[in-house]
């Protein structure tokens, strides 16, 4: 169960993570790609944030995670600078990519398609009765 504080934390953080990394990505000459913060876990102790990042489009959000998490110093000091009035210490940032929105797609795309599961049973994974 989150506390109100691991909340409130976690709204911070993304606010000003997202902006930090929009802004990264502009500086950085890559126009048309689209960072957007999906969600933000912040353990009991309010030492380590999940940062779930979405990447659009997404043939470059492989690429742009190793960046991220190789600048994550860089980012964790932006935070600090953004957030000190509101954060005495910043969390460990560790960032995950989000593709729960390829995943919908991909039911999307097959229930719209030959492959939808419900027309054709044989693309179920056979299930084991106990």
């Amino acid at each position: 169960m989150e506390t109100q504080r691991q909340k409130k934390i976690a709204g911070v953080i993304q606010k000003d993570i997202v902006e930090i990394l929009q802004r990264a990505a502009l500086d950085g000459g890559l126009t048309g790609i689209l960072i957007s913060v999906s969600k933000v876990n912040v353990t009991t102790d309010l030492s380590i944030a999940k940062v779930y990042l979405s990447i659009f489009p997404n043939k470059d959000a492989k690429e742009l995670m190793e960046g991220i998490k190789s600048n994550q110093p860089l980012i964790k000091h932006e935070l600090a600078q953004r957030t000190k009035h509101q954060l005495r210490r910043v969390p460990e940032l560790l960032f995950f990519l989000d593709d729960s929105l390829d995943y919908i797609e991909k039911i999307e795309k097959s229930l719209k398609g030959d492959e939808n599961p419900i027309v054709n049973r044989d693309l179920l994974d056979k299930r084991k009765k106990k």
